[in-house]
């Protein structure tokens, strides 16, 4: 074999095995390129998707409730307590509602138990001590019935906190033992605090028209001169 032969054969085997090497390390399935159709254009990264809202999920403003302010219970005002006339007002109005009734029992309670109790009547007598008074009334009241009794201009005078005084006009009509009965006048009482209650210790009443007999004439008011009587000519 001649030189010329033996370079041929070589450069055929070499090119053989170059193209069988280039058939097995060649991949059977085409890789697709990635493209990019706005490649001079500059992308927004994607918007979040998000997820819907549960009705758990949402909560209500949260509010501080005002707590309650507890009740102040005030002490009770009594007349031993705080001095005022409502005691004395009450006491008077239970004398005037025993006289209307002529209860014994109601009037009595009204005054204090006291033999030095002083009563000036309306019809110049003077009553002394609670006993004569109480049997003053147990005579009287069971002939009396149809009391009415007004009273009017009432006014209180407080001397401090253990002593009162209660002034009035008055006017009463009754029927006494069949026969009917008026009278009228001014009244000045004396109150006295006794522990709880208030209690009559001095009455002074008086006729408010008395008779001019019994008044003095420096006292008595002189009567209007009458008026001239026109002259006719």
């Amino acid at each position: 074999m001649s030189t010329k032969v033996l370079i041929a054969s070589l450069i055929f085997a070499l090119s053989a095995t170059a193209a069988l090497a280039q058939n097995t390390n060649s991949s059977t399935t085409a890789r697709p390129r990635a493209t990019n159709t706005n490649t001079n254009k500059s992308v927004p990264p994607p918007t979040p998707v998000m997820a819907p809202q549960k009705a758990t999920d949402t909560q209500p403003p949260t509010t501080t409730t005002p707590k309650p302010r507890p009740a102040v219970t005030k002490p009770k005002v009594t007349a031993t307590e705080v001095p005022g006339s409502a005691g004395v007002i009450d006491a008077f109005n239970a004398l005037l509602d025993g006289i209307r009734h002529a209860n014994v029992k109601a009037v009595s309670g009204t005054y204090l138990n006291s033999p030095r109790l002083l009563l000036f009547n309306n019809n110049g007598t003077v009553t002394r001590g609670w006993e004569q008074m109480r049997k003053n009334r147990e005579s009287s009241y069971p002939d009396v019935k149809d009391v009415k009794l007004d009273v009017k201009d009432l006014q209180i005078t407080m001397l401090g906190r253990d002593g009162a005084v209660v002034t009035c006009m008055w006017s009463q009509a009754q029927t006494y033992k069949d026969s009917p009965e008026t009278a009228s006048g001014r009244m000045t009482m004396v109150f006295k605090r006794v522990g709880p209650d208030w209690k009559a210790v001095h009455l002074h009443t008086s006729p408010d028209k008395p008779d001019p007999v019994r008044v003095m004439p420096s006292e008595q008011t002189p009567s209007p001169a009458p008026s001239p009587r026109p002259v006719l000519n």
